[in-house]
């Protein structure tokens, strides 16, 4: 018996019990669609954070100073103040680090902004004219100060766009000139970031940016000419690591320590955050892929149990199959093939609802509690792929002992089977 025909016996004894059949690969159909769907649901995730990162900075590189300690109790990260301004300097001179193409000091000053009646909170950071470039914002309205502004600790500020929409309901141009209060301090407002949105790494809005002598004098509360952070842009994406070298080196010979398992900082690039959530949000995706194949097993347990049923039912054609000349390859031919007719069109049925799911997730029309929330789902080649080819082998696998089963029944036994 060949194939055709094979395949023709296998659709007629499917087709003669349709709902049987239907239901059967219904299993299938659902194993197939939950794989393709959450592994999509990961896969967004994945490329969501690629994209929140890349919009930081590719070729970034954040230096912090060691945690603080009091009583031997660690004060958290970052506390320590080991950075100073000598130590920017260092890091901006090309001779020491070619491969930086940029290094800016950020200090950090908390405080309520107000402007009128209106207030709001928001991240309160000081730094140079360069931060805007290093840090890839673009201007929506004014411009960023200058290094005038810097030098002479003038009192303006750069805002987020989160911060304009609620001081002043949302016009960037309206805010640019104004004068708002960051702890009771009056602040020109000289430009508007462009919006980079909110995101799992933080709301990249909600800033207020001010020269750093300015945040120093005015905002710090007398802790001295504090850096919180040193921000460095390395000269292209590929050098990052190379940048990276050559701070840490710098930063050790700034602190006179010779051995760098005692460094009084610790660095930290864009492409090292970007590991460390890929690494999660594939966890994550092996995770519900993991999940998902479980109703692919069970829905194999059920071509199994069908199968063993469809035997029983069919012992007496077996019978006379092989009374008239069928082979044993034949008739095993013939149950596997139905059994993997049902898994393989439950597949690309299961293929088509998972896919057409994702699509749909992906327009944002489900706004039903954390799904909401949800990442653009993103169904990827290999996936699809994978989960036909499992649903096949499940229809192979679990079809292999009921095929043999009717295959070495015994055809005189067949025959006067009631």
């Amino acid at each position: 018996m060949n194939i055709i025909e094979a395949l023709r016996l296998a659709f007629n004894g499917l087709n003669a019990n349709r709902l049987r059949s239907g239901l059967t690969m219904l299993g299938i159909l659902i194993g197939v669609g939950a794989v393709i769907l959450l592994v999509a649901v990961g896969n967004g995730a994945a490329v969501q954070v690629q994209q929140q990162v890349q919009a930081l900075g590719s070729n970034i590189v954040y230096i912090y100073p060691s945690n603080a300690k009091s009583g031997g109790v660690s004060q958290g990260f970052g506390s320590g103040q080991t950075l100073t301004q000598a130590d920017v300097d260092a890091l901006n001179d090309q001779t020491q680090a070619p491969h930086i193409a940029t290094a800016i000091p950020v200090t950090g000053a908390q405080g309520v902004m107000t402007y009128q009646s209106q207030n709001w909170f928001a991240q309160t950071s000081g730094s140079t004219q360069d931060y805007a470039q290093v840090r890839s914002y673009d201007m929506a309205a004014g411009s960023m100060f200058t290094s005038g502004d810097v030098t002479g600790s003038a009192k303006v500020v750069v805002l987020g766009q989160t911060v304009v929409d609620n001081l002043f309901g949302g016009d960037p141009q309206a805010a640019v000139g104004q004068t708002i209060k960051i702890q009771r301090q009056s602040f020109r407002v000289v430009g508007v970031f462009a919006p980079k949105g909110s995101t799992s790494l933080g709301n990249q809005d909600n800033v207020a940016i001010v020269p750093i002598s300015t945040a120093w004098a005015y905002l710090t509360g007398g802790r001295g000419k504090n850096i919180s952070q040193i921000i460095i842009q390395a000269s292209s994406s590929d050098a990052v690591t190379q940048a990276q070298q050559e701070a840490t080196g710098i930063l050790l010979n700034q602190h006179k320590i010779g051995d760098p398992t005692q460094a009084d900082f610790t660095t930290q690039s864009q492409q090292d955050i970007l590991a460390s959530f890929t690494s999660v949000t594939q966890t994550l995706t092996i995770l519900l892929g993991s999940i998902a194949a479980i109703s692919l097993v069970v829905g194999g347990i059920g071509i199994m149990n069908i199968m063993l049923v469809t035997v029983t039912e069919r012992t007496r054609e077996i019978g006379i199959r092989k009374a008239i000349g069928a082979k044993r390859s034949d008739i095993l031919l013939q149950f596997l093939i139905e059994s993997m007719f049902l898994s393989g069109l439950g597949g690309l049925l299961g293929i088509a609802a998972g896919a057409g799911l994702a699509a749909w997730l992906g327009t944002g029309q489900l706004k039903l509690g954390a799904i909401a929330s949800l990442p653009p789902p993103v169904v990827s080649g290999p996936s699809v792929l994978l989960a036909f080819g499992v649903s096949v082998g499940i229809g192979l696998f679990f079809g292999i002992y009921p095929a043999n089963r009717a295959a070495t029944l015994r055809p005189i036994e067949a025959l006067r089977y009631e």
